[in-house]
């Protein structure tokens, strides 16, 4: 069993690989280097296809395969290239300095830095109009399926989602607030896109009901660890971000202490594992990526993520 599960674990690590070079490769076609002068695409592409997790596009591509898409499915990466824009675009406009301020981003100076404030303002909207172009343009899909997909992801942006988080976050950060009020704003500044991200995998899989609405118990919790997981790392160095961003504000670390804050993650990871268990029957792709990414991340503390291997490798 350990030989197998190495075995799996290379072949994951590979397949990864294969599949952060193809995104790559296609944003840098959807994203086009335009005149030499037009600092607009220059911060565009910036923005973009610098060195990231790309974590969401991973997710939407794994998770349409483990529920029974075609690996060459047309039309699959452009989808996931269109996520990995909008999100490229959320991160240029928290960064600006009327928002966080922040000076650093995936190890490099933030784009309102290299280009002003200005143009960075322009890149992320001309990215948000980019980025729902790529859906309505995606080769072999239907109509109905890009339609639905559009809906998911302008969802996911707007009030319901990554607009009205960042407003509650600028506005009610700096405040004592509730613990509820805290992950109502986790909610839609993370677990919403990663909703959203689910969803449009789904709907190219032609998932049912009830894997849908599993997927989106499973963006929930996956949200909610994402954002406890940056509240945890915000004093460390090394992350390619600022540190200490979240000095006085009410974060649940500054409220519960880090041991807690380490608990409700690791209770929001079983709890995430056991819906996507339960929405993906083909595939455990999606589960084996969560995991070793959540691992590495928290080996930074000396903890693991309170998973067992064996659940995966026997598919419970």
């Amino acid at each position: 069993m350990i030989n197998a599960n190495a075995d799996r674990g290379v072949n994951h690590e590979d397949e990864l690989r294969t599949l952060r070079e193809a995104l790559q490769i296609r944003l840098d076609q959807l994203l086009p280097t335009g005149e030499q002068q037009d600092r607009v695409y220059s911060a565009m592409r910036e923005g973009t296809l610098a060195a990231g997790k790309r974590v969401r596009p991973l997710l939407l591509v794994l998770a349409a395969r483990d529920l029974g898409c075609r690996a060459d499915q047309p039309g699959l990466i452009d989808l996931a290239c269109a996520v990995e824009m909008v999100h490229a675009a959320s991160l240029m406009l928290d960064d600006i300095p009327c928002m966080d301020n922040a000076l650093l981003r995936r190890g490099r100076p933030t784009i309102h830095r290299q280009y002003g404030e200005n143009v960075a303002i322009l890149a992320a909207v001309a990215l948000l109009s980019r980025a729902f172009g790529v859906v309505a343009e995606a080769p072999s899909l239907s109509h109905a399926c890009k339609t639905q997909a559009v809906a998911e992801l302008s969802g996911a942006v707007g009030l319901q989602g990554l607009v009205q988080g960042q407003f509650l976050d600028l506005n009610e950060g700096g405040q004592a607030r509730s613990p509820e009020a805290i992950l109502l704003t986790n909610e839609l500044k993370t677990s919403r896109l990663f909703d959203a991200t689910l969803q449009m995998a789904a709907i190219v899989a032609d998932a049912p009901p009830q894997a849908r609405q599993r997927l989106r118990y499973f963006a929930q919790d996956l949200g909610q660890a994402f954002q406890l997981l940056d509240d945890l790392t915000d004093g460390l160095s090394g992350t390619g971000k600022d540190i200490n961003k979240d000095h006085g504000k009410s974060t649940l670390v500054a409220m519960l202490g880090a041991e807690a804050v380490h608990q409700r993650l690791r209770s929001h990871l079983r709890s995430a594992d056991e819906h996507l268990a339960s929405a993906c029957h083909q595939g455990v792709a999606t589960r084996c990526f969560m995991h070793a990414w959540f691992d590495r991340q928290l080996a930074l503390f000396g903890q693991d993520n309170g998973l067992s291997r064996d659940a995966i490798s026997t598919g419970a």
